[in-house]
């Protein structure tokens, strides 16, 4: 069983865009975007959340929103603020 990915948009408050792809996890409540998306999106944080990771470590990661499109399907979603040293597949952003 491999990996899937999907094509997305994200959209910040100024209306800067940038295409990425999405890891599909099923058992996902957020999605992280790398620093480099969020900044660029112009992103603030709006709350810090604790997060369990499969390994039960657990970390506090800020989480702001913005506007995602996935397939032609349109929404606004929360999504955690990624930091220097998290690990992001090479194919996450397809500038």
């Amino acid at each position: 069983m491999g990996l899937t990915f999907i094509d997305g948009e994200v959209t910040g408050p100024s209306g800067v865009r940038r295409c990425v792809k999405f890891l599909v996890d099923s058992g996902a409540s957020y999605s992280l975007l790398p620093t480099d998306v969020w900044q660029a999106l112009g992103l603030q944080p709006k709350r810090s959340v604790t997060f369990t990771l499969a390994d039960g470590t657990t970390i506090a990661r800020d989480v702001s929103e913005c506007h995602v499109t996935l397939q032609g399907q349109e929404s606004h979603t929360p999504v955690i603020l990624g930091e220097e040293g998290n690990h992001f597949h090479k194919v996450r952003n397809k500038k």
